[in-house]
């Protein structure tokens, strides 16, 4: 009773704050690109639009609630999505994942560009624009979304890396594709990660929300302990919001692949911010998504990466190093340790329910399924 309870009042906080939200109108976004995609605890739906150099928050008005504390597994996901689209399997990619934390309808923004993907180091969003966002309800229906004649807001980012630039080392990429490569969402504040077109290009935005005011940018810099330099134009792949030893942090994962906290008391409009690198993970590797979960009151952080393990690692652990990376690491491995889980060829990570940890992943077969991660299993 008491969970019902719970969901339901979840449920009734996400209408009045929708309601509330003086930035909303009803129509049809004009999303360009479907590149990014993070939830807020009011069901609202963020879609970061790299191509548009835009932040969307969208009402797709699924906010009845679900107390479901069942997997979901689809182990032919590709298949089944290729037969709504009508395209073939290979040819469909997932850009992005994230779950609606009200209804636990899962969503996924898709191209049909995957037959392009040959190399390990592309990214979905360097190769082609997502332009389909798929729900699946927790039972496994799935359908497309529509993102006409919605209630949304929008914000532009200022400054976001020109569309004409190409990519230094990926042939035929340009970097406009990293304009946005994630959104966290923390005390009514839209962070943003991404590349810009300044002089130090790695930047992070943070955005008010409800979208009533300017955005403010900060440029970034990290010590990468695998290149043993500083570097400046390399933008976070995966973050986390989150407080440690009572200060509220950005902590962030980049290419190759180095642990980063980022104080966001430090993120004052137009400011240059150094972060302080606590430990390198690994090199030829990139961090793919990294998701916060609770197992028996504790918090967990799990990380996905595109030729590593799943990674898990406790963030009282990044509280309690007291050192920083600042030279270069030989063997690629320093700081704060980590437990892996097997888990190669994850890719995409949500949090799902109470028990489970969602995921894509790549099977032995080749087929790519639609997965559930206990939390107990990934429990170390």
């Amino acid at each position: 009773m008491q969970r019902t309870i719970s969901v339901l009042t979840l449920a009734l906080f996400a209408f009045v704050a929708l309601a509330k939200d003086p930035g909303m109108k009803k129509g049809t976004p004009d999303i360009a690109s479907i590149s990014v995609l993070k939830f807020n605890q009011d069901g609202v739906l963020f879609i970061g639009d790299s191509k548009g150099g835009s932040v969307f928050a969208v009402n797709l008005g699924d906010n009845e609630p679900s107390a479901n504390e069942e997997s979901l597994n689809i182990i032919d996901l590709e298949d089944k999505l290729a037969g709504m689209l009508g395209t073939t399997a290979d040819n469909i990619m997932i850009h992005d994942m994230a779950v609606n934390p009200i209804s636990q309808n899962v969503y996924l923004s898709v191209s049909r560009g995957r037959a392009k993907w040959t190399s390990r180091w592309e990214t979905p969003n360097d190769l082609v624009d997502a332009d389909i966002l798929i729900r699946i309800s927790p039972s496994g229906e799935m359908s497309e979304a529509t993102l006409e004649n919605v209630e949304f807001a929008s914000v532009s980012i200022p400054n976001p890396v020109d569309a004409s630039i190409e990519h230094r080392w990926k042939k035929g990429a340009k970097l406009r594709s990293d304009a946005i490569t994630g959104i966290g969402f923390d005390d009514g504040k839209v962070y943003i990660s991404g590349l810009s077109n300044e002089e130090f290009r790695a930047a992070l935005w943070t955005a008010p929300y409800p979208f009533v005011q300017d955005v403010d940018v900060n440029t970034l810099e990290i010590f990468h302990g695998a290149h043993g330099k500083w570097e400046t134009a390399s933008p976070i792949r995966a973050f986390l919001p989150y407080e440690l030893n009572n200060e509220k942090k950005i902590l962030a994962a980049y290419l190759c692949t180095p642990l980063v906290t980022i104080d966001a008391e430090k993120l004052e409009s137009g400011t240059h911010v150094k972060g302080r690198t606590v430990a390198e993970f690994g090199s030829g590797n990139y961090p793919i998504d990294m998701v916060l979960y609770q197992n028996n009151g504790k918090d967990y952080i799990l990380m996905s990466n595109s030729a590593l393990p799943l990674l898990l690692f406790d963030p009282l652990d990044v509280a309690n190093y007291k050192g920083e990376i600042t030279e270069e690491v030989k063997g690629y491995l320093a700081g704060v340790s980590y437990t892996p889980r097997s888990g190669n060829g994850v890719q995409q990570l949500a949090d799902f329910n109470k028990k489970y940890i969602l995921s894509t992943q790549r099977l032995p077969n080749g087929k790519l399924a639609l997965t559930s991660l206990s939390k107990e299993w990934l429990y170390p």
